[in-house]
């Protein structure tokens, strides 16, 4: 039997492929390469070219197993990807591709199962707190979009349960955050957590903050943001020191800090509260100044508690595809 297997992080912004190889108590990883989502009109074209290059590179023969982690729902193998226009299904790409076992999940549990195998490098600590062994924890990031999972302790491992939690309401915190929420009513309709807490995100919040400081701000800037919004804001903020950005940078992380301590306190997370995602590595200096362990704490007669639950930043960029990789060795080892 083939021991060769790929694995994918599929999200808004990029593709993560990789190709390795099972060996004694171990893996070889043979081929990896990075894919910008937007410029392909599906992922079987992304696949296609990924699997001519591993094989090119030493890769032979049929992958036995493929693990995709994908930034979406998925029900009954099938996926609507929610910031990309792709429909991804297990046993169609199964059959293009002829690999014998192709699994889809969802990209915050890849992440989820890779919070076991990340050595402490791979980690900033934002509150040490007390972590308890086999006691639920949560992963969440902002990025292209918001993705959450829980991690709940089964037999001898934690066992990661995907959710579509960035797409609850949005629950302001104060008079600003209130006018932020209308603000952004008027424009949406309904206001999920992830039209603020992710790229697109941060731009609502500057733009909102241009509109309410309108007759007392600096000049605007929002019509020379181009084509990266949430660049260019991060940039006027920690590079320029523009005003507003900065003002926009330290409301995002405040929001962010009180939806992972909503997150925390859901499901008492004595096993930790981690932060994924692309934007938290970026701005983790931002996020050690102390607004977001504050947000995250605040929460009534309940402060003393949350000020027990360790929060630590995920930095290593490819925690998804770790996770995504570690279940596609499963499934071809459990064959």
């Amino acid at each position: 039997m083939s021991q060769y297997f790929i694995s994918a992080d599929i999200g808004g912004t990029k593709v993560l492929l990789q190709a390795a190889e099972a060996t004694e108590g171990g893996m070889q990883v043979r081929y990896e390469r990075r894919y910008p989502s937007r410029d392909y009109p599906d992922f079987s074209d992304i696949l296609r070219d990924f699997l001519d290059r591993a094989a090119m590179a030493g890769a032979g023969g049929n992958p036995a197993s493929a693990c995709f982690a994908v930034a979406g729902p998925i029900m009954q193998q099938r996926a609507t990807l929610t910031n990309l226009p792709w429909v991804m299904d297990s046993a169609v790409i199964a059959h293009e591709f002829s690999i014998p076992d192709v699994k889809l999940i969802n990209d915050f549990k890849a992440v989820a199962l890779s919070i076991e195998i990340l050595s402490a490098s791979d980690f900033m600590s934002l509150q040490a707190g007390k972590l308890y062994d086999k006691e639920m924890g949560v992963v969440l990031g902002a990025g292209t979009g918001m993705g959450v999972a829980w991690l709940i302790w089964q037999d001898d491992r934690y066992i990661p349960l995907p959710t579509e939690a960035g797409h609850v309401d949005f629950a302001p915190a104060n008079e600003l955050q209130d006018h932020l929420l209308q603000y952004l009513r008027k424009k949406f309709g309904h206001v999920s957590v992830e039209r603020l807490l992710s790229g697109p995100g941060l731009t609502n919040i500057f733009e909102f903050l241009n509109f309410h400081h309108r007759n007392d701000a600096p000049e605007p800037v929002q019509a020379s943001l181009g084509g990266d919004c949430a660049a260019r804001v991060a940039d006027l903020a920690f590079n320029h020191k523009h005003p507003l950005a900065v003002m926009a940078m330290n409301l995002f992380v405040e929001i962010y800090g009180a939806y992972a301590g909503n997150l925390a306190l859901s499901t008492l997370s004595r096993g930790g509260v981690y932060v994924a995602g692309g934007i938290a590595p970026k701005i983790i200096d931002k996020l050690k100044e102390g607004g977001f362990m504050k947000a995250f704490c605040d929460k009534g007669r309940f402060s003393a508690l949350m000020s027990e639950i360790p929060v630590r930043v995920v930095m290593n960029p490819e925690a998804g595809l770790l996770g995504a990789t570690r279940e596609a060795r499963r499934m071809l080892l459990e064959k």
